[in-house]
């Protein structure tokens, strides 16, 4: 991104530099979710992973969003959204974009962590292709919030539901500056419908049964550190609060998919992208496989 070259990097379906640890046999162990992580993500749809990021590269994720933030910078056009503020309230601040790996290096080549494709491999039983990746920051002071949400009510342009989000912190997530929080279970009930990403933190309760309000009010908070992930199943429904402390929390989350899930729209599955017709494969350029099981 300091280069300032505009050059769309969804054609580079490799690592471009040397920031993140490689993904081989050698290291694939130590990446790996443990037996008893797997069974706790089945069991509440969610679970905490490793450690991904450190202090170099933090800061050097953090400068690339620093100017992938100012909405006039180079490659403005490679976001499939940006939002400098998703929120319609000007003191409820929430940036949201879509497109990064597209414009800065770092943050193409994060798609490549071990420690995000060799658990997203267990989780999704297979070899996995990224859907798309998203940008969600929350400055201090008037930070606002992500509404209760499931992220599958967004993707059922895409079929079978085979899709696995990993959410990485770039600062500390706490409950007091808008950590994620997770309502455990969810992952099986049905599709709820869309009912908005921001602004209003309670719309879910209009479209909950008795029995899902109920499970509702045990919300648990997922504190991670500075560069600390958690996945979670495209049914899991999460929200996070606003941020009214000191400090900005800053996150990025990779959106993956298991090789084989469809389109089943003839409309384009992003903005700026060419239709893939229904009942074929996301491929290509926008869709690159990561690594084989």
């Amino acid at each position: 991104m300091h280069a300032g070259a505009v050059k769309d990097l969804s054609m580079v379906h490799e690592p471009i530099g040397e920031l993140f640890p490689k993904l081989d046999e050698s290291t694939r162990e130590q990446w790996k979710l443990s037996p008893e992580q797997i069974r706790f993500f089945e069991e509440n749809g969610y679970v905490v992973g490793s450690q991904l990021l450190e202090d170099t590269a933090l800061e050097h994720l953090r400068a690339e969003l620093k100017d992938l933030m100012q909405p006039g910078q180079p490659g403005n056009e490679l976001w499939h959204e940006y939002h400098s503020n998703e929120s319609t309230d000007p003191n409820q601040v929430l940036f949201h974009a879509l497109g990064a790996w597209r414009i800065a290096a770092g943050f193409h080549d994060l798609l490549w962590h071990p420690g995000v494709v060799v658990p997203a491999q267990q989780l999704l039983a297979g070899p996995v292709r990224f859907w798309h990746d998203q940008l969600f920051c929350k400055p201090a002071k008037h930070g606002g919030v992500v509404a209760w949400h499931q992220d599958y009510s967004y993707w059922t342009r895409t079929a079978p539901m085979a899709h696995l989000t990993v959410w990485i912190g770039l600062d500390e997530s706490t409950p007091a500056n808008g950590c994620v929080h997770y309502i455990p279970g969810s992952h099986r009930w049905d599709l709820l419908p869309i009912t908005g990403l921001s602004g209003d933190m309670h719309a879910i309760q209009s479209v909950l049964n008795d029995q899902q309000w109920e499970q509702f009010q045990q919300p648990v908070a997922v504190p991670l550190r500075s560069g600390q992930c958690v996945f979670h199943h495209p049914l899991t429904i999460h929200g996070s609060f606003a941020n009214l402390t000191d400090v900005p929390r800053r996150a990025t989350v990779i959106n993956m998919i298991q090789d084989g899930v469809c389109s089943t729209t003839p409309d384009p599955l992003l903005k700026g992208v060419d239709p893939i017709p229904p009942g074929s494969q996301l491929l290509g350029q926008f869709h690159p496989l990561l690594s084989r099981a």
